[in-house]
């Protein structure tokens, strides 16, 4: 569905921005730290720090093929380890979410010439390309291959021949990609002389047919290879690929290759060995291995086991001359760095206390650091610390959170020696300031986030951030933005925005807090109150037993959370009216928005559900097994959590929208629900979107339509206004 701190398509999408974190990206650094590569003026060029001095590394006329008369429009580039020849993606196309297929050129800033890589290959059609170590050859995938070939075109050989649509070299499945975030699948080898690979063996997955009724006067199927909850996942291996012979070599990974996910795979520094993590089938135990590159052994170097579920790895960061890798486990019950000796047998806890690391932004092994996001406190912001990498250091922030309270991100050099960083909160406009991070200081004051604050508007009406503790004990973070003029004299009606599953938080103190970018005009000049609150399962910075209470529970433990802190609220705030209570939220929140609908009838008045998992069996198995447990051999969780088991409780208003081509929650969830409604004579409104995706943003006017749809629904159901 939507993924952790990176969040996926379903809240993207309605363009609300919720940006719950707010990671600085793309910096694209030079090997020494002291300066940054950036796409500019349709040229690639370097900015050296702290003067910010800007020099021509690619111009327009060497990205001009010859014969041409426009420059490649650059995608992205790679640069050759000496800085002599750069790898330029264009004409790039999406391959579900996001665009990674496309065109690679190569420059050769020595020879002043630009050649096209993969050129006998269909247009659009490489995928991850990448230079060699040495820089002298370039290896891609292209129709689920994998190739390779000099970096003047020659000597061009396929390493696979056997990839089809289902048999898959270098790249992923939809699953893989979806619930893993998988695609890039192959790796060059530190010596240049081999590639290791993923591949995918999807052959047995079953088809979900979604159908095309509207680009032709006969409609037709899309297949999607899709494994739904309970069918086995795609066969996973990993090969060595030799690139003088040809000759896969294929890891000897112990465990059936059907019933365990590899999500991570690299290899060591400087060694012919490969280090990758392998997942059970309901993802509650993790096992570290390294692999001889050349005799295919693995041997086992780190175990975890969980009552609930373990995340697939980060990247491993290697310290100490490379005998030892860092891990992120949160079995003591937060989320902390470990290091782990490469023969396994010495673990040291880099991280201490009661607090949850959220994101490792480096790891200076040279000065004995490492820096990273977190938020002891308050779950809701984000801040930048540090700690001795030898597990012996305290806490110690680096962000002034005192007087910048809020989400910080920071995208740090190599060296450690400056910074990117980007600071927003509810009621600030993200800003970014470059600074000396050896000081804390910007490289000029009229660039500084104080400065650019000093410039900004002071909020007029500011949203609130409040805790609310249900009958049960539970304590939920939440934001809520009151009505311009508010009365408090006066009755409004509410309006809750909920995720409620464990892939994304919505009560962050981000810029995106308090508002809806669904909602066609200003909610709170119109007279709503809205709100929003992080129900037990989100992932927020509250420990591990907060994060993983919802298993086995979606559906249960989130709505009953949800529902009882809507209770408490309006039961300790007269100025609610508990007549015009509305509730809406899409995908995961759209599934939430029913089953606060269904199972609290007497709470939520209206609700707009967008995109729902109506029927938790119908899902993909990687993501729906991870947090409720596979249905082996009872299904009575996935039916207990499911909003078609109580869709004959509905009693208020309900409209449901959901778009036909959905590829992720599909079509099925909405007509499985429209049954159900149907056969307990339940009346509600559907809007159906033709061909629309998840996202409901393909075609000219979809996303318009979509608000207004929504707000004209709102609006009729739970007016507007004091009362």
């Amino acid at each position: 569905m939507i993924k952790n701190l990176l969040f996926k398509l379903s809240i993207a999408c309605i363009a609300v921005c919720l940006l719950t974190d707010a990671k600085a990206q793309g910096v694209n650094w030079a090997k020494d730290g002291n300066s940054y590569y950036q796409i500019a003026g349709g040229e690639i060029v370097s900015v050296t720090l702290p003067k910010n001095e800007r020099k021509t590394v690619i111009s327009r006329a060497l990205l001009t093929p010859a014969g041409k008369d426009n420059a490649i429009a650059v995608r992205s580039f790679q640069l050759s380890a000496d800085g002599t020849k750069a790898l330029i993606y264009t004409n790039s196309k999406k391959v579900w979410r996001y665009d990674t297929r496309g065109d690679y050129w190569l420059a050769d800033l020595t020879a002043n010439k630009i050649s096209q890589i993969g050129k006998n290959k269909p247009a659009s059609s490489l995928m991850f390309a990448k230079l060699s170590p040495d820089g002298s050859k370039v290896a891609y995938v292209s129709k689920h291959n994998l190739y390779v070939e000099n970096i003047d075109g020659s000597d061009a050989k396929a390493l696979t021949t056997d990839g089809t649509d289902r048999m898959i070299n270098g790249t992923f499945d939809w699953v893989y990609e979806e619930e893993f975030d998988c695609r890039d699948g192959f790796r060059w080898s530190p010596d240049g002389k081999s590639i290791a690979y993923w591949q995918i063996d999807a052959t047995k997955i079953k088809n979900f047919l979604m159908i095309n009724n509207t680009d032709s006067i006969y409609p037709f199927t899309i297949p999607v290879e899709y494994p739904k909850v309970g069918e086995n996942p795609s066969a996973c291996k990993v090969g060595v690929v030799d690139i003088a012979s040809e000759k896969t070599n294929w890891l000897n990974v112990p465990g059936d290759n059907i019933q365990h996910y590899i999500p991570r795979m690299q290899w060591v520094p400087g060694s012919n060995e490969i280090i990758l993590q392998q997942l059970n089938r309901e993802q509650n135990e993790s096992i570290v291995f390294i692999c001889d590159a050349a005799t295919g052994t693995a041997k086992t170097v780190h175990t975890e086991k969980a009552k609930a579920w373990i995340d697939a790895q980060d990247e491993w960061k290697w310290l100490n001359d490379n005998k030892e890798f860092t891990i992120l486990s949160d079995k003591d019950g937060w989320n902390h760095l470990y290091r782990i000796s490469r023969d396994g047998k010495k673990e040291t806890l880099i991280t201490r206390g009661n607090y949850d690391v959220v994101d490792v932004k480096l790891i200076d092994d040279k000065n004995n650091y490492v820096y990273f996001i977190a938020s002891p406190t308050n779950a809701t912001q984000r801040y930048l610390y540090k700690t001795k990498l030898d597990g012996k250091g305290k806490l110690e922030e680096v962000t002034p959170s005192i007087l910048l309270p809020g989400t910080h991100g920071y995208d740090i050099s190599p060296n450690a020696a400056f910074a990117r960083h980007t600071y927003n909160s509810a009621t600030v406009r993200p800003v970014t300031e470059w600074m000396n991070f050896n000081t804390g200081n910007p490289f000029t004051m009229d660039g500084s986030i104080t400065t650019q604050l000093s410039k900004q508007e002071p909020a007029k009406n500011k949203v609130e951030f409040f805790k609310v503790t249900t009958e049960d004990g539970i304590e939920l973070d939440g934001w809520m933005k009151k009505p311009d003029n508010f009365n408090p004299d006066k009755k409004y009606p509410v309006v809750f925005y909920v995720y409620g599953e464990p892939a994304s938080p919505t009560a962050s103190d981000t810029y995106g807090a308090g508002r809806n970018g669904l909602y066609a005009g200003d909610m709170a000049k119109d007279g709503y109150i809205y709100i929003s609150m992080d129900n037990r399962g989100a992932p927020v910075p509250k420990g591990a037993a907060w994060r993983k209470g919802i298993y086995k529970n979606i559906g249960v433990i989130n709505i009953r959370d949800q529902a009882m802190a809507a209770k408490k609220l309006l039961a300790t705030n007269a100025f609610m009216d508990k007549d015009r209570v509305a509730v809406w939220g899409w995908s995961g929140g759209g599934s939430s928005t029913l089953n606060l609908m269904f199972q609290y009838p007497e709470i939520y008045k209206t609700g707009i559900a967008i995109a729902a998992v109506g029927n938790q069996l119908t899902y993909d198995n990687v993501y729906q097994e991870r947090y409720m447990g596979t249905p082996f051999p009872s299904k009575e969780a996935y039916i207990k959590g499911s909003p078609v088991t109580y869709a004959k409780n509905l009693k208020g208003n309900l409209l449901y929208i959901h778009g036909t081509g959905d590829d992720n929650v599909h079509y099925q969830n909405a007509e499985m629900l429209i049954n159900e409604l149907i056969k307990n004579k339940k009346v509600f409104q559907l809007m159906s979107y033709p061909n629309r995706t998840h996202s409901i943003s393909e075609g000219e006017g979809t996303s318009e339509h979509l608000s207004l749809t929504y707000t004209k629904f709102l609006k009729e159901n739970c007016p507007p206004g004091a009362r």
